[in-house]
């Protein structure tokens, strides 16, 4: 017997279901066998620039917030615009950084918010902007909102992806650069979906198009179906489990967007925190296994978020995320 035998993973002796994307069992082990001490050393195929740091849970959002609070302020004192591409997910960081804005006194009126995505309804018609469930609602609420009112980004500058402007967002994001030569943005946020996804980009998209890897990495912004891990993560973390009530599409950006921006910085959470501080019941840590297979599996479109090491990435996992990955019933 291997001494790095692991009865956990290696006792798995059956296929992954069907309607996953991503079925090669393999792959799935191995990256689930990587242990926290490992996580940070990707393999060869990755970017040179493209890093991996674990952050204490007590450190995670206000290092995210200090991120974007340092680059905003960076760009205002050189006097230039800053356009970032921002998610809804992580969250806790943004009511960070508006007490951060708000106590130095900080100016956002060269910064440009561009919305990673926003639910739409089967048609493509976006959702009631009111709605709580909404990312208008929920950005509202924890950044816009908090920030005093002298010293908020102005509503010109505030873009969240719809069906009249999805096809021109990324020309929307390059025209708000004012910077000859600019091929995206100056950074774009995000973390590490249940499926895998980057922004709303699901593992089913590349195929479902007949997109060759090339393509793949060129997709443009677009409305999407949702997989159904998604669906599954959305009503897990954000709808108490209310599936029904999780849009079944939405406006997001693709590859084009992220990988043509200056940088990427990418945060992963998914550890179970609430707004109330504490965790989901049951101990979810629902990152682990696609965290690793992101980082130790290959770099393929039915792992969307692989796409990042083929870039200078800034790529941070909250402690809980890193640990090793144990099978165990829970409920």
């Amino acid at each position: 017997m291997s001494k790095d035998f692991n009865p956990d993973i290696d006792l798995i002796n059956f296929a992954p279901a069907r309607f996953l994307a991503f079925r090669d069992m393999e792959a799935c082990k191995k990256a689930a066998k990587v242990k926290k001490e490992d996580i940070c050393n990707v393999p060869d195929d990755s970017h040179t620039e493209f890093k991996v740091r674990i952050a204490p849970v007590k450190d995670f959002h206000f290092q995210m917030a200090l991120d974007m609070l340092i680059r905003i302020k960076e760009a205002l004192d050189e006097g230039k615009q800053f356009v970032g591409v921002f998610p809804t997910g992580p969250i806790f960081q943004y009511q960070l950084l508006a007490d951060m804005v708000n106590a130095l006194n900080i100016p956002l009126k060269h910064v440009h918010y561009f919305a990673m995505d926003e639910y739409c309804d089967e048609n493509g018609n976006d959702v009631n902007h009111n709605w709580p469930g909404s990312f208008h609602w929920t950005i509202e609420t924890n950044f816009f909102s908090r920030v005093k009112p002298e010293l908020k980004i102005p509503e010109k500058n505030i873009h969240f992806p719809n069906k009249n402007n999805i096809n021109d967002f990324d020309d929307m994001i390059i025209d708000a650069r004012k910077k000859p030569g600019a091929k995206g943005a100056n950074i774009v946020y995000g973390g590490t979906g249940f499926s895998g996804h980057y922004a709303f980009w699901d593992p089913h998209l590349a195929k479902e198009r007949g997109l060759s890897f090339e393509e793949w990495k060129k997709a443009k912004p677009s409305c999407v179906e949702f997989h159904p891990l998604s669906t599954c993560q959305m009503a897990m973390t954000d709808m108490n489990g209310a599936w029904a009530f999780i849009p079944p599409k939405a406006h997001t950006i693709g590859s084009s967007t992220t990988l043509n921006a200056d940088y990427r910085s990418w945060w992963n959470d998914g550890c179970g925190l609430t707004d109330q501080g504490g965790y989901f019941p049951g101990g979810i840590t629902w990152q682990k296994f696609i965290v690793r297979l992101a980082l130790h599996g290959p770099i393929v479109p039915e792992i969307p978020g692989s796409i990042l090491r083929l870039s200078s990435c800034d790529f941070v996992i909250i402690d809980p995320v890193a640990d090793d990955l144990k099978i165990a019933l829970t409920s």
